[in-house]
């Protein structure tokens, strides 16, 4: 499979470097183009926290392995509570007792818990206009919900047994049940919470990366085992080259869904800008975000159900595992695609049958 996808990612590239030299008449060059520069968006939100891992693992190792091991789980899944790309996967393969562990911890549940809680509801309660936070807070929780059937399956698939799944995710589930609680009872202080912990967040990656550069430059770093600079960007340039295939591949896809959306949307009771936000979701959060204004009431609620496993996945997030633990690509999408069709499910039932 693995194979198969990297043959596809190269035809992209080919794609869209043969339309960039062709003027970029059918879109797909400049496609290429923004693959090629997301680089630097990449590097600032990853480069920082691969450099730090190292010293956090030894910090937060004294505190979360004697924890997570009283209650049977691996310490890996510690890290999940990071995004894939900003520090989730590092973290956990740093803290993990188990290999297997750290590479599901920090792809697959790092891919959906991580980035909802990292990325997704701190991006879009501040995107969003106040009037519709209501609708994205309820989809947040329908996704939130269904979110174990992604967990389950993308552990499966990477290898762990259904006990084993559960067990791990303990911790995850209980943090999962008081973002839940919260956004019913006070959605307006975990907006704020959010935005604080994704500042702080921030902050360290910056910090990460200002001390690799010195260290870099001047041979001089007052904290002691950081990764290596060229050692983290090895990795932001094997996603980077990736995301030249990946991102004309999405927007080819997009283009051949995009009248059988239409028609399903139709069907469902939903505006073609909802549809679409769908498929654009499954690429970038922000695009997808960015299109509330537009949507219905039901597809907002569905889009932030759905984003809570689907998002980035066939950009950053597929970018991301081929770079890292090609392996792994398979729980990636059997987790995150099977989480997101939980929650198409249960919000579309929900949001028909009238019910909050």
């Amino acid at each position: 499979m693995n194979g198969i996808l990297m043959w596809i990612m190269a035809a992209g590239a080919v794609l869209g470097g043969v339309d960039r030299l062709l003027g970029n008449r059918l879109g797909y060059g400049k496609k290429f183009e923004e693959g090629f520069m997301f680089l630097g968006p990449i590097a600032l939100s990853m480069a920082g926290m691969i450099c730090l891992s190292p010293v956090l693992a030894n910090l937060l190792g004294k505190i979360i392995v004697p924890l997570y091991q009283a209650i049977g789980a691996d310490p890996a899944m510690f890290g999940s509570i990071l995004a894939i790309d900003m520090g989730g996967y590092q973290l956990a393969e740093q803290l993990a007792a188990d290999a297997r562990i750290g590479s599901y911890a920090g792809i697959v549940v790092a891919a959906i818990f991580g980035c909802t809680v990292v990325f997704t509801i701190p991006v879009g309660m501040g995107m969003i206009p106040k009037e519709d936070r209501r609708h994205f807070a309820r989809g947040i929780m329908y996704g939130l919900v269904t979110m174990p059937a992604g967990l389950i399956v993308g552990g499966l698939i990477a290898g762990l047994s259904f006990a084993e799944c559960l067990r791990q995710n303990l911790p995850v589930f209980f943090l999962a049940l008081l973002l839940l609680a919260g956004l019913w009872k006070i959605p307006e202080k975990m907006i704020r919470g959010f935005c604080l912990f994704a500042d702080g967040i921030r902050a360290v990656i910056t910090a990460g990366l200002v001390l690799a550069a010195v260290e870099y430059l001047c041979g001089f770093n007052p904290v002691k085992g950081m990764a290596p600079l060229s050692e983290a960007m090895e990795v932001v340039v094997s996603i980077g080259i990736v995301m030249l295939g990946s991102l004309p591949v999405a927007e080819l896809v997009q283009r051949l869904l995009k009248k059988p959306f239409t028609r399903l949307g139709k069907l469902l009771g939903m505006k073609t800008e909802s549809m679409t936000a769908l498929l654009i979701g499954s690429v970038s959060v922000i695009p997808a975000i960015s299109m509330y204004p537009d949507m219905d009431e039901k597809g907002k609620v569905v889009n932030a159900a759905f984003l809570v496993s689907a998002a980035s996945l066939l950009a950053g997030h597929m970018g991301f595992v081929m770079g890292t633990d090609p392996g792994m690509l398979g729980a990636l999408f059997g987790g995150k695609l099977s989480g997101a069709a939980a929650a198409l499910l249960l919000s579309l039932c929900l949001c028909r049958t009238g019910r909050r």
